[in-house]
């Protein structure tokens, strides 16, 4: 797809990037600089991570989620998927996953030859929340290995969360079956009101959380991952470490240091996050009401910065690879087909990610502004996911 885009964008064709996710912004400035202050820290560090790091990860956890974790209950690794990756490796389960689930669960699970569960989900009209019948006649079939259920929120690719209820219902139904849940909350302190709630609160004896500063603290590159377990799964830990000494071996150090400067929150570091989560809330809110009055269903995002439409047609059959090549072409919007995600290839979704803007300027400009952002705020802000939109509408009451 980003070869087709490029081969576009040079005979002239506007492209509009809505296929990578990437965060648009930049780090604090004073996690810039904690990195520069240590980038002559050369040694290797341990390989569940830096102390000191593991101790403002739990601090963090505690402060704005109310979950208690010791330094000793988390690991820290290059990124939380190599975490993910080591987890699976080391659990040997059956993977279950919510249809749609980020790109790379599944192709995980395949390299290590274990078995993949697709359960269904309720749509967009509920916010693609995980249907609880489907899982537990799943959980009431014979298991000829463990199970481990993976869920991701705010969702990637849906922008959704599920509700607090929905969590309840669903920590009842594992803890009936013992069942162990990875959570993986990459995208939580991106929640656009600041209210993520993650499952560890109704299910803490059997979820595993991961998270990291890719998404939050804008900093993918630096490669910098968490993982916590419950104390019953000290064990569990322990073979993740022995699996980390023999692969990654250790994070690279200056990342490790500027990372507690992040995780040691403050001041900055909340109107950071105050500032992303309203600007990510005004361009997601237009976005979906747009794409919503042109007759594509779309579910208002709770955090992230993600969209999943499902395109209506009548009389032409497609596959959703197949429309993301037309509307690239013809309206040049890039996007990713529902089936990398796990919908079926007849199902005309594709996750749109509204990050093709200039991040440094929306943050200066959401910081002059109190309160919700407005429309007159993402048309100044961010004018290239406007036109894109605009162009992708365009298409579709064209056809």
């Amino acid at each position: 797809m980003n070869e087709l885009a490029s081969g576009l964008a040079a005979t002239g064709l506007r492209i509009h990037r809505f296929g990578f996710g990437q965060s648009p912004f930049s780090p604090p400035p004073h996690i810039v600089e904690a990195l520069r202050q240590n980038a002559w820290r050369h040694a290797y560090l341990t390989v569940q991570g830096l102390l000191p790091l593991r101790e403002s990860v739990a601090a963090f956890q505690q402060e704005r989620h109310k979950l208690t974790y010791t330094p000793e209950d988390i690991v820290i690794g290059p990124g939380s998927k190599e975490l993910l990756f080591l987890l699976q490796m080391v659990y040997q389960g059956e993977l279950l996953l919510p249809s749609p689930s980020w790109v790379s669960y599944e192709p995980q699970a395949r390299m290590l030859g274990l078995p993949v569960k697709w359960l269904a989900t309720l749509g967009p009209s509920y916010a693609w929340q995980l249907d609880l019948d489907a899982l537990e006649r799943h959980c009431q079939s014979i298991a000829s290995r463990p199970r481990l259920l993976l869920i991701n929120y705010p969702n990637n690719p849906t922008g959704t969360s599920p509700s607090e209820e929905h969590l309840a219902s669903l920590a009842a139904i594992c803890r009936r079956y013992g069942l162990l849940v990875v959570t993986d909350e990459i995208y939580g302190e991106l929640h656009h009101r600041g209210m993520h709630v993650s499952l560890a609160r109704d299910y803490p004896e059997g979820t595993i959380i991961t998270s990291g500063l890719s998404k939050w603290c804008a900093a993918g590159g630096w490669r910098v991952g968490t993982i916590s377990f419950p104390k019953a799964f000290r064990p569990l830990l322990k073979r993740v470490c022995a699996a980390a000494s023999e692969t990654f071996s250790a994070v690279n150090a200056p990342a490790q240091y500027a990372a507690v400067a992040a995780y040691s929150g403050g001041p900055v570091i909340d109107r950071f996050l105050n500032d992303s989560r309203r600007v990510l809330s005004a361009i997601g809110n237009w976005c979906c009401d747009e794409l919503n009055a042109a007759g594509v269903p779309t579910a208002k995002p709770d955090g992230g910065f993600y969209l999943f439409p499902r395109f209506l047609t009548k009389d032409v059959e497609m596959t959703s690879a197949e429309l993301c090549d037309q509307l690239l072409r013809n309206a040049g919007v890039s996007m990713l087909p529902g089936s990398h995600f796990g919908r079926p290839a007849s199902e005309l979704t594709c996750r749109l990610a509204y990050v093709d803007f200039d991040g440094t300027r929306a943050l200066a400009n959401a910081n002059a502004i109190e309160g919700d952002l407005g429309f007159d705020f993402v048309k100044e802000s961010c004018s290239s996911v406007v036109e894109g939109i605009e162009a992708l509408v365009r298409l579709v009451r064209g056809i």
